[in-house]
């Protein structure tokens, strides 16, 4: 449980960023800072595939060039 606490806090941190980054165009942190709140939700969602959600941060689709 305490692994899917984390998991929620930070899918709303990097949602709340991307907003704030896409949007607005207005960032509050780092690429570095936002990278590593990134690979940590990685990291804790692949240590169980019930923390798998859709709507993750880290299930949005990559395009392409």
């Amino acid at each position: 449980m305490k692994h899917y606490k984390r998991i929620k806090e930070l899918r709303n941190i990097i949602n709340e960023h991307n907003y704030k980054y896409y949007v607005l165009d207005d960032p509050s942190i780092s690429d570095g800072e936002y990278d590593d709140l990134f690979k940590e939700l990685e990291s804790l969602e692949n240590l169980d595939p019930k923390y798998f959600d859709p709507h993750s941060p880290t299930s949005a689709l990559e395009l392409s060039h």
